[in-house]
């Protein structure tokens, strides 16, 4: 080591203890290659020695932490660890080194195998690291492993020289684990990009577990749980792939670009031919070349993400878009129907199940339109709605300034609401009874908006563009906002269940007349009624979509009764499965708390209805009588 370079480490060294003291996040380069990465003081410390072999996964799983370091030569870790351990252990007392590396070779796969054989997996920690170690063997002994199961080794011994030098600093403690690298081919070294993934994701969890043993064995620090001992800052990188997938997904709007431009036309024309036939059905122009607008959404680069949760949360996004392109693009094609099932499911028996019982019980409630209106009761038109609309973002936007929707009255849509982004789109041929008006915009701008701008809130646009999946659990969220609006009547649930029947019906080959007919003969519909159902069935080529308002009900009541909080839902546009996810990002200090909250919570008998529903509800329950 020359003398220029020695001065230039000491100074690299002096500004990084300068940091660990003042608190300051580091993400510094170090002098001959490598990166020391510290997001916040945490006792612990994620460690990986490049020693040109290409180790992929325990390099990748290291810098999936909060506080890391590459070196790519074993004497610049000691002084580095050395620095960081001593104004760390002033701070917690004592300090753990979880070093990974991986083995030379994968010595339990020969030619001769029967089947594929366990992997080897080699643990040692140093005396006052045991509980650390024995965590971190457990984890990884109990993972789930697709294709071939770990066996691990506790040593007694350290597997390297600089495990037992670290373990000699004052105040430090190792676990050092080691790996069949079983993510390469055995031939030639390549990847299997999916064994890959599942090993990150494995040694990630199982090394934030060990540290979370640690801080309870030598009782450090309280942690909520050990998934909050994750990274708490968005790297450039993970911003690059937040605006690359972004710019293609905001690029487009699935359903305005699906649903019919002629809906009035068409019904009157479906009249004309004896409510026989199909009715001939117009779409605006794609905004969007199909085929480059995938090209783009794939070239967006993963690498350097180094968070593996959202890593895996940007992968799925991807994957949803390009269905939805691929959706769009076949409007009015056979395909179109396989796109929507690939997106939104088909309808499971027990849905089915569930959708008939409501319509058995609701049976002689009255005719059923598109939020018809009472001929006794007060009459809304377009207008009055969106004065009602208009007042309601407005007092949203009182409480938060950043509440900035926009309303608009559009004649190329079906009677109805709609929310794209930060608009609420209305129908000018919507009309319904004024006892609707409150509840059905508890909907779509309790919710759907609400979430939008939350979401916006967060840093990072996936989430307020939706993480992929979240429409089932938004619409769940967004008819359960009408229940506590105080106004989810029979009419309503009639409708929400008859939608998972006609998509039954579609998906099973009934025509858009069968559907019509059934839906006046067997449900009550009204003409109008009956027709605008089966549209939003129907439309593009038959979209299957509408099933999932109760299908996500569903899933938020048994959240509810099973004791789940609503609070994550309100943070942005989420599915139920990301549920976890969510409140680990949140306690990682990633997400903020929502920055407003629905109107419908902030009154006492919003919160009296939330309270029984957490009592054990089912969707029948939750009608409401009209009331003027």
């Amino acid at each position: 080591m020359t003398r220029q370079t020695s001065l230039v480490q000491d100074t690299w060294l002096r500004d990084v203890k300068q940091c660990l003291r003042d608190d300051r996040p580091i993400r510094k380069g170090l002098p001959e290659g490598g990166r020391l990465h510290i997001d916040r003081q945490l006792p612990f410390l994620f460690v990986h020695i490049d020693t040109g072999k290409s180790e992929d996964v325990a390099r990748a799983m290291v810098q999936a932490n909060a506080s890391y370091l590459l070196a790519t030569d074993p004497q610049q870790v000691v002084p580095i660890v050395e620095a960081v351990t001593a104004v760390a252990a002033k701070r917690f007392g004592c300090f753990l080194i979880v070093r990974s590396g991986e083995l030379e070779r994968d010595r339990f796969l020969t030619d001769d195998a029967p089947y594929l054989p366990p992997f080897e997996v080699s643990v040692w920690s140093s005396e006052h690291a045991a509980a650390a170690g024995a965590a971190l063997s457990k984890a990884i002994m109990e993972s789930e492993a697709r294709f071939r199961t770990p066996r691990v080794q506790e040593r007694s011994t350290p597997p390297s020289m600089i495990d037992g030098q670290l373990a000699t600093l004052s105040g430090c403690e190792v676990v050092s684990v080691e790996f069949a690298p079983i993510y390469r081919t055995p031939e030639s070294g390549e990847i299997y990009p999916e064994l890959r993934d599942q090993l990150i994701s494995t040694l990630f969890d199982a090394g934030l577990r060990a540290c979370g043993a640690f801080m309870a064995a030598t009782k450090l620090v309280k942690t909520i749980s050990y998934r909050s001992l994750g990274r708490r800052a968005f790297i450039d990188a993970v911003g690059r792939v937040d605006r690359g997938v972004d710019e293609i997904a905001s690029a487009f709007d699935v359903l305005l670009a699906v649903t019919p431009i002629n809906a009035q036309q068409a019904f009157q024309e479906f009249k004309s031919n004896g409510l026989k036939g199909a009715p001939t059905f117009l779409y605006r122009p794609l905004t969007i070349q199909i085929e480059n607008a995938k090209q783009r959404l794939f070239s967006v680069s993963f690498d350097h993400m180094e968070d593996p949760v959202l890593y895996d949360l940007y992968r799925e996004k991807q994957r949803e878009v390009d269905l939805q392109l691929s959706l769009i693009a076949a409007r009015q094609n056979a395909s179109f129907m396989e796109f929507g099932r690939a997106l939104y499911g088909s309808v499971e028996p027990s849905l089915l199940g569930e959708a008939k019982t409501i319509l058995e019980k609701l049976v002689g409630e009255g005719p059923v339109g598109h939020d018809r209106p009472d001929s006794n009761a007060p009459h809304a038109d377009v207008y009055y709605i969106k004065r009602r609309a208009e007042a309601m973002v407005a007092t949203y936007r009182r409480a938060w300034p950043a509440f900035k929707a926009d309303i608009e009255l559009r004649d190329d849509l079906p009677s109805g609401l709609m929310v794209a982004d930060h608009r609420l789109l209305i129908s000018k041929t919507t009309a319904m009874d004024q006892r609707r008006v409150e509840p059905l915009l508890a909907h779509e701008i309790g919710v759907h908006l609400l979430t939008y701008f939350n979401g916006s809130s967060q840093g990072l646009r996936l989430f307020r563009s939706g993480l992929s999946g979240y429409e089932g659990m938004q619409e769940g969220l967004a008819v359960f906002a009408e229940y506590l609006a105080g106004g989810l009547t029979a009419e309503r649930l009639k409708l929400i269940a008859a939608r998972v029947v006609a998509c039954a019906d579609m998906l099973s080959g009934a025509s858009f007349a069968e559907t019509f007919h059934r839906l006046v003969m067997d449900y009550e519909f009204t003409h109008a009624g009956a027709f605008n159902l089966a549209l939003r069935v129907y439309r593009g080529g038959g979209l299957a979509k509408d099933a999932i308002y109760l299908r996500g009900l569903l899933q938020l009541l048994d959240h509810l009764k099973r004791g789940g909080a609503l609070e994550p839902f309100w943070m942005g546009k989420i599915a139920s499965f990301h549920f976890t996810i969510m409140e680990e990002l949140a306690s990682r200090g990633l997400l903020k708390p929502p920055s407003v909250h629905p109107l419908f919570l902030a009154t006492a008998e919003g919160r009296e209805r939330l309270d029984r529903a957490r009592q054990g509800m089912r969707p029948i329950d939750l009608v409401q009588p009209k009331e003027i």
